[in-house]
């Protein structure tokens, strides 16, 4: 009975998270009416630049959580650190163009990566990562915070738009996230799938 509850509670909780994706989207400056007709869309994703949990940047989280890792088993520390740069396009960009290309499947519209020849560009800027966690017995969604910019491809110093969505939540229905890197993937399927509900309304 307790672990029926538990999983309606979770499921709730989850449906609750995804109810509340669109209010999360906002249109910080620009139009994105342009992308009415557009067949395929270029997408680039950027990382040059975003905090981690308590950390003011990346570099600082990969070096200290690294340290631990490598004093606990040697090596281990620089496997986490070429995983955690690998995740990126092995899950998180798969899961945010999937997400996306699905929920825009009725306009026609696809996000798709290193198509220069689409006259329009979404650049994904990862801004901030909260990587949360899962010890069996506690366990504290992801979150990513992200801005995206639409720019044309030939001229991509330009924005047409800007688009933020903060606090977009990762984490799998059952609690069977216990990997950082599936927590966070699932906070991009949701960004796309955020995005793509967006977009939905605003090209008619």
């Amino acid at each position: 009975m307790k672990k029926f509850i538990y999983a309606s509670a979770m499921a709730i909780t989850f449906l609750a998270a995804d109810a509340s994706l669109a209010q999360r989207v906002e249109l910080r400056s620009g139009d994105v009416s342009v992308l009415a007709g557009q067949k395929t869309v270029n997408v680039e994703y950027d990382y040059s630049e975003f905090g981690v949990g308590k950390f003011a940047t990346e570099q600082e989280y990969l070096d200290k959580k690294s340290a631990e890792y490598n004093a606990k088993e040697a090596g281990k520390g620089d496997s986490w650190k070429k995983a955690w740069v690998e995740d990126r396009k092995a899950r998180y960009e798969p899961k945010f163009e999937e997400l996306f290309n699905k929920g825009l499947e009725d306009k026609g519209i696809t996000a798709v990566k290193a198509r220069p020849d689409a006259q329009y560009t979404l650049i994904v800027k990862t801004k901030f990562i909260e990587p949360g966690f899962n010890v069996g017995v506690m366990r504290k969604n992801a979150y990513v915070d992200y801005e995206i910019d639409l720019v044309e491809s030939a001229n991509k110093s330009s924005k047409i738009a800007e688009i933020g969505m903060r606090n977009v939540p990762g984490g799998q229905f059952g609690g069977f996230d216990f990997d950082t890197g599936v927590r966070i993937a699932e906070s991009y399927a949701k960004a796309g799938k955020s995005l793509a509900a967006f977009l939905d309304k605003k090209l008619k």
